[in-house]
């Protein structure tokens, strides 16, 4: 029997999802003009814990919660891929462009796969090897460019924001061995929690120059919790229950292409052709890498072991 494809309002959900995440970099350019990285991340990230604990301790709700085990590993990936993941890139951004991050952040995919990969100790296939030396290429020409056009604090910020990709990596890494048999409501809510706690510590200091946003500010804070950091993530698995996982993932390649658009439009941002390019051949990489992921790339389980978790499903990019 023929699978069925995605329905229409999956991919609709999905392509909704990327269109916020990808938003978030425009508008956390615009934000750090008048509130430090720190404090964004912070009340970001503990406006969405709270609506996450609200989702979680809904009457209907009756999931598995996790146990002491769980819970500090969660708690541990939040840390990784909420505070430390998000200091970077908010700090990035501020040194570099939302353009410049849209693009970079398109390679991490592959910095959690080649991870997934040494900790699983899995065979990385042909075409994995070449969308990675693709991306790399891709982003040598992005970052080259911002060295070239803004100098070395826009350099600075693009290796920052690559930094990310590591914290993004280990975040999955972590968070897959601590997730067994819980729902994504509950694990996101408990990485969110102690991602915000993070934050707040992070953000004291900044304390000399907390002063209360505008109205403008106020409400791109919002938009940064509730429509990223939740409705994104709430877009994204209804998508994700209705279509193949490497189908949802490859819809999330249009984050690049939709987060260059909102630099131009929302921040004014001018794209030179190098930079183009350079995002042209990342998406290409990325595409290229997740070729028949699972296809034989990982070494048969022995008898009564599981097989890696690296070669069982695709790895999405941050829900920026």
């Amino acid at each position: 029997m023929r699978e069925r494809g995605p329905t229409a309002g999956a991919v609709c959900a999905v392509t909704a999802a990327a269109l916020f995440w990808s938003s978030s970099y425009a508008v956390t350019e615009r934000l750090l003009e008048d509130v430090g990285p720190l404090a964004v991340g912070a009340v970001r990230f503990t406006l969405a814990a709270l609506l996450l604990g609200l989702m979680v301790r809904m009457p209907r709700r009756r999931t598995a919660r996790p146990d002491p085990r769980q819970r500090r590993q969660l708690h541990l990936s939040g840390l990784l891929g909420i505070t430390v993941y998000f200091v970077l890139e908010n700090v990035g951004v501020d040194l570099s462009t939302a353009s410049d991050a849209s693009l970079i952040v398109a390679t991490y995919p592959l910095m959690t796969m080649l991870l997934e990969l040494v900790v699983f100790r899995a065979r990385l296939p042909l075409p994995r090897v070449a969308g990675v030396l693709l991306a790399t290429l891709g982003v040598l020409l992005v970052v080259h460019n911002g060295a070239r056009v803004g100098g070395g604090s826009r350099w600075l910020g693009d290796v920052l924001l690559l930094l990310g990709g590591l914290a993004w990596a280990g975040y999955n890494v972590l968070g897959k061995r601590a997730s067994a048999g819980l729902d994504a409501v509950s694990v996101t809510y408990h990485q969110t929690l102690a991602g915000a706690a993070g934050f707040l510590l992070a953000s004291l200091l900044e304390a000399d120059d907390w002063r209360m946003p505008d109205a403008t500010a106020s409400a791109l804070l919002v938009y940064l919790a509730v429509g990223c950091s939740v409705g994104g993530f709430l877009l994204y698995n209804y998508g994700l229950r209705r279509m193949a996982s490497s189908v949802a993932v490859n819809i999330l390649n249009l984050v690049p292409v939709f987060g260059v658009i909102g630099a131009v439009v929302i921040n004014g941002e001018s794209v030179r052709l190098a930079q183009l390019t350079g995002g042209v051949i990342i998406v290409a990489g990325v595409a290229l890498g997740m070729i028949e992921r699972g296809g034989g790339a990982a070494p048969k389980p022995d008898a009564g072991r599981r097989a890696p978790a690296a070669a069982e499903e695709p790895v999405a990019l941050p829900p920026a």
